[in-house]
């Protein structure tokens, strides 16, 4: 075995030995920031030092500080632990070293992105016709789709945005939902919007938008250049908006449609949670996070797009150096902000691949079935459910805000499972996402037993 053989098994020995104790290894960091810092820290060594020691100390320093965020028991955020395949295939793509920027740079990451991204229109119920961009993000998947929107817009009305920027531009209306995700409001930054040119619009009960106020909103102003922004899965609650009453209220204004679907979009691959996003295929652009829902390795979200050419012209670039850029239908990187990209289609293909169409409705529908389980088990025990759990969102309550945060912070250091708060419609709250591949009935058991413990002792 060769020494680069031995460092890349040994790696991935440790890597998988960690994945191993997941289940039973407390969720929560066991070593402080500082220590860490001080096993990394130091003068910088003048020469070169062996792989192998390198490697050692870097795990050394690391390995009690790591949160166990792809464990069965984290519930903080909208994030899955990446699943099997999807990991060795993100293994391979860092031994492969592949750039993702074109056809010709990489013909086995544009065919994984393509056969992936055909996957995935299908399985979302979007138009077989749209673009995907392989994305980092939510934050990247909503910049695109708005600057792919900002530039129909203003086309439309005879505006070059491209080549003549916003300066002197007729104005752009965005109407979006008062509970919209924040990742909205810096896309409308970085586009040279603003966000505090949102209109907003109402919700109802739960976060949902408010579709009379929809159409109250946008009667105010004449028709112009608009773009309205709908959701599919509020942050806290969950909610969805109705995407087909909403798309057809934009349509009489002549106004594009996002829809920011980070983690909702997913509801599309499941018979039984799809009538959530009836009406997903008559909007204009779609943002969805892989590393969320799909459960792939972090770096992973797509931007659709019903109009290809939309979204290429509002972001790609060509060069005279840049081989095979500019021939051809808009692909890759296109579609997106990064051109030195990662090739992150090979571990969503994989992802897909294992677990077919069957697999990914399964995954959806027990995290759907798990949170139910977390929000009957807590209310069971005295704590206050504070939203209609429609998806994989709940949101707890304690009585009064101090004692929610105390309750709260007493969990994470207990370690038996991790979730953090928020504060909705005025009120801070426990807020617990359940999106693990891997989460059963026996963590969300012993979770929710580990919650009540603490607000027994809790005053």
């Amino acid at each position: 075995m060769t020494e680069l053989e031995d460092l890349l098994v040994g790696a991935a020995g440790t890597a998988a030995a960690y994945r191993a104790s997941l289940s039973d290894r407390p969720v929560r960091a066991s070593r402080a920031l500082d220590e860490i810092r001080r096993s990394l820290d130091g003068a910088m060594a003048d020469g070169a030092r062996p792989a192998r020691d390198v490697v050692d100390q870097l795990v050394a320093a690391v390995e009690d500080g790591l949160v166990a965020t792809a464990g069965p028991r984290f519930f903080g955020f909208v994030i899955g632990g990446a699943l099997d395949a999807a990991s060795a295939a993100d293994v391979l793509a860092t031994g492969w070293d592949q750039c993702a920027f074109n056809r010709v740079l990489s013909p086995a990451a544009a065919a994984a992105e393509e056969v992936a991204g055909t996957w995935l229109k299908d399985l979302l119920g979007l138009p077989v016709g749209a673009s995907v961009g392989f994305v980092t993000g939510g934050q990247a998947g909503n910049t695109v789709g708005l600057a792919a929107g900002r530039h129909r817009v203003l086309a439309d009305v005879g505006w070059d945005v491209q080549a003549d920027g916003l300066q002197g531009a007729p104005r752009v209306r965005v109407v979006a939902g008062a509970e919209r995700h924040a990742t909205i409001d810096r896309a409308l930054r970085l586009l040279g919007l603003g966000d505090a040119r949102v209109e907003p619009v109402a919700a109802d009960a739960n976060g949902a938008m408010a579709m009379a106020d929809l159409a109250r909103v946008l009667a105010q102003s004449p028709s112009g250049p608009t773009i309205v922004c709908l959701q599919a899965g509020n942050v806290n609650t969950g909610a969805f908006d109705d995407l087909r009453t909403g798309c057809e209220i934009a349509r009489t204004h002549g106004a594009w449609v996002h829809v920011d679907g980070a983690f909702g979009l997913w509801a599309g691959a499941s018979p039984r949670l799809r009538h959530l996003v009836d009406g997903i295929e008559l909007a204009d652009s779609w943002s969805c996070d892989g590393h969320k829902w799909l459960n792939v390795p972090y770096d992973s979200a797509f931007a659709f797009c019903a109009h290809p050419a939309a979204q290429a012209t509002a972001v790609s670039y060509t060069a005279a150096y840049l081989v095979g850029s500019g021939e051809g239908a808009p692909a890759m990187a296109d579609l997106t902000l990064e051109s030195s990209r990662r090739a992150r289609g090979f571990a969503v293909w994989a992802a897909l691949a294992q677990l077919g169409r069957e697999g990914v409705a399964e995954m959806i529908d027990g995290s759907c079935a798990l949170a139910r389980r977390f929000a009957a088990r807590l209310a069971a025990g005295g704590a206050e459910i504070a939203n209609e759990v429609v998806l994989n969102q709940v949101l707890v309550g304690f009585g009064d805000d101090r004692r929610t945060d105390r309750i709260i912070e007493g969990v994470q250091r207990d370690g038996t499972c991790w979730l953090g708060g928020t504060t909705w419609r005025g009120r801070r709250l426990m807020r617990i996402s359940v999106s693990n591949w891997s989460t059963t009935e026996d963590d969300v058991d012993r979770s929710a037993d580990a919650i009540l413990r603490v607000a027994a002792a809790t005053t």
